[in-house]
């Protein structure tokens, strides 16, 4: 049984991720994979991948094969207080279940302090570290203004 637990798993802070991603020595060493759902829209960490928390039992497979030879792995989710340490026990656990305690020890798995809220309040406007997704922004607001047009009562008047 593994002795990775959510209370052993590190911090790292908004500000030396935002160091990582400007040093041009670390871009392919670091992977920051975003676990929001829907609350995805409206931006995004510079570089992150987002899986989705809801897609995280099949695709674990996947991440521990494609982040193997990353020396640092991020996870965070809006605030980082379930989705995201939930997300980074449960790759680590399954990296260590999958290459074994000694390579596993080889990559440090972090989880983001303050999740992408805190992030954006700091870099939501520094373009080199946070993109926006300017058509799933469209997009949702087209969903809610046909929710909204759909769901209007209307009232008439009869003569």
């Amino acid at each position: 049984m593994s002795s990775i637990t959510i209370a052993t798993l590190p911090r790292m802070s908004r500000d030396v991720l935002s160091e990582l991603l400007l040093s041009t020595s670390s871009p392919n060493k670091l992977a920051i994979i975003d676990v929001r759902d829907s609350d995805h829209i409206g931006g995004h960490i510079h570089s992150s991948t987002w899986v989705p928390s809801s897609t995280l039992d099949y695709r674990m497979p996947e991440l521990v094969r494609t982040l193997k030879d990353k020396e640092k792995v991020v996870f965070h989710c809006a605030l980082s207080q379930q989705r995201g340490p939930s997300a980074a026990l449960r790759y680590a656990r399954e990296r260590e279940a999958t290459l074994g305690p000694e390579e596993s020890k080889k990559q440090q798995v972090y989880v983001l302090e303050g999740g992408f809220v805190q992030w954006q309040e700091k870099y939501g406007k520094d373009t080199r570290l946070t993109e926006a997704d300017p058509i799933a922004i469209y997009s949702a607001f087209i969903d809610i203004a046909s929710f909204t047009n759909r769901t209007r009562v209307r009232f008439t008047t009869t003569a």
